[in-house]
Order: structure tokens, then C-alpha cells, then sequence
């Protein structure tokens, strides 16, 4: 192979900090794809998690975590930097995955709005249909986007990435609005779980209430960051994605959201060990089942 068509690793191994870098990288995009791929599988396998809009939204942002933690054994294993110039870059096609994730969480948070606060307008107009059509929406307009970035001259493309950079920082605001208004709905208008469906509500206002805090404590450092370098030329700089401590920072969602689901939401952590992990687990699954047999 010719010198210059091969990718250099993204640290020399010079010091200590390289090892723990390359091997930080390779645990975590093992855990990601391992935890966010059992929600997909665990939600795909189960007929009765499919059919409720919260977990299609669900899905959507595990497939997208699972893509991401893939992602990751080249971003941080292998010298690259995205951005205008990029070096070994993806054209924006893999970190675009959190972006992605971006609108999907906006929308999740106005569906459980609707749900608790509207009722009877959520039931007869959000279908299940509606649901996946918004979560297919946010893939093609997320690259959509990045394809005519790609097509257009960099002067273009740089505007157009400016551009984007505004609709962020709405689309921010507009989360954080909706963050708190979800978390005064969860505290004040489901007080007492008496019904299944109450519970249910109250569940999932917790859930996308707790990952967009996490999700947004993770991701706006790195926001900030671009922002202050595209307004004042300032900013921090890093020598490749592996070593870009905020890029890291957002990346940890994709291990984040996935391990909330799973500890918010007892019905898809039933599915996610029923399907997945007692399956890699036979001998606890064996030990679990003899306990049961001594219960009853």
C-alpha cells in the first residue's frame, strides 16, 4: 500500500496519556455500540415497546448512538479532523450522528408535551406512522443538509455550516424551554400514579427529561467551543478528534442515552436481558431461573 493512502494512528505512544487515549477509545466505542445496540435489538424484538411512540423515538437515537460508538474506532483510533480544511476527515458524515440525535430529542420532548398536556389531540392525530415519519425526517434532513455542504464550494460550505450553527443555538433554546416545562408537567400534573397509563406518562416525562440535561451538559461544551472559534477566531483548539476533549465529551452520549433508557424504563430493561443479555449470559440466566423455581 502507498505511503500516503494509509491513515497514521492518532497518538505516537510517545507518553502514557497516548495508551490511555487509544484505550479509552477502544473501551468506549465497545460499550456504546454493546449498550446502545441491546436497546435497539431489545425495542426491535419486542411487539409491544414497538408500538408506543415513546420508544420509536427511542430507537431512533439508539440507532444513532449505536452508528456513533462505530464511529469511533476511526475518529479516535486514527489521526482525523473534520472541519474547513479537514485532515483524513468523513466529510462531517459520522459526527453528524449526534446531530441527528439533536432534532430527534426536540421532537420526543414535544410528543410527551402533547401526550400529557393534550391527550386527546395526541391520540387522534399522533399515530405511530407520524412518529416514524418524524424520526426518518430527521435523518434526511440532517443529510440532506450535510450533502450540499459537501457539493458546494468551501466559502459556500462554510456559510452554510455557520448557518447551521444558528439554527443550533434556536434549536438549544427551544430544548432547554422545553426541558424545564416538562420537568414542572412531571412535578406537578403526575403527582399520583393510580392508572398504568399515569405511570407510563410519568416514566417517559422522566426519562426525556433526565437524557436532554445529560445530553445537553455533554454536548454544549463543544458548542460553545465551534461558536466562540467561528465568532472571534479564539477558541480551543486540538490536534485530532481523538484528542478534542469536548468532541469526546458529546461523543459520551451515545453510551449515556442508551444506559438511561435502560435504568429509566423498566419494561425495556426486561426486554433488553430477556432478548440480549441472558442470551450472552447463560449460566446467570441459569442461576435466575433456579431462584425462581425456589420462589414459587
Amino acid at each position: 500500500m502507498l505511503p500516503n493512502s494509509t491513515v497514521p494512528l492518532s497518538v505516537d505512544f510517545a507518553t502514557a496519556g497516548d495508551f490511555f487515549i487509544f484505550t479509552f477509545h477502544i473501551v468506549f466505542a465497545t460499550c456504546a455500540v454493546l449498550v446502545a445496540g441491546s436497546v435497539v435489538v431489545g425495542i426491535s424484538c419486542t411487539r409491544s415497546l414497538r408500538a408506543q411512540n415513546r420508544f420509536v423515538f427511542m430507537l431512533n437515537t439508539s440507532i444513532s448512538d449505536t452508528l456513533t460508538g462505530f464511529s469511533v474506532y476511526y475518529l479516535g483510533l486514527f489521526d482525523v479532523q473534520e472541519g474547513y480544511p479537514s485532515r483524513n476527515g468523513t466529510y462531517y458524515i459520522l459526527p453528524s450522528f449526534l446531530g441527528v440525535n439533536v432534532l430527534t430529542f426536540l421532537f420526543a420532548q414535544f410528543d410527551r408535551y402533547f401526550a400529557v398536556c393534550h391527550p386527546f389531540f395526541y391520540n387522534r392525530y399522533v399515530s405511530r406512522n407520524v412518529v416514524i415519519s418524524i424520526c426518518v425526517f430527521c435523518w434526511v434532513y440532517t443529510y440532506t443538509i450535510l450533502t450540499v455542504q459537501n457539493m458546494v464550494p468551501i466559502s459556500k460550505a462554510a456559510q452554510i455550516n455557520a448557518f447551521g450553527v444558528m439554527t443550533l443555538q434556536i434549536i438549544v433554546l427551544v430544548k432547554v424551554i422545553m426541558t424545564v416545562k416538562l420537568y414542572v408537567i412531571a412535578r406537578s400534573h403526575l403527582v399520583r400514579e393510580v392508572a398504568s397509563t399515569e405511570r407510563d406518562k410519568r416514566e417517559s416525562l422522566r426519562i426525556i427529561v433526565f437524557v436532554v440535561i445529560c445530553f445537553l451538559a455533554l454536548w454544549c461544551p463543544s458548542f460553545v467551543n465551534i461558536i466562540v472559534r467561528q465568532l472571534t477566531r479564539q477558541g480551543l483548539r486540538f490536534r485530532n478528534e481523538a484528542t478534542n476533549a469536548f468532541a469526546i465529551l458529546a461523543r459520551l452520549n451515545a453510551l449515556v442515552t442508551p444506559a438511561v433508557y435502560i435504568w429509566g424504563s423498566p419494561a425495556l430493561r426486561g426486554s433488553v436481558w430477556r432478548i440480549v443479555w441472558s442470551r450472552v449470559c447463560p449460566c446467570h440466566r441459569k442461576r435466575v431461573g433456579l431462584k425462581l423455581e425456589e420462589a414459587i
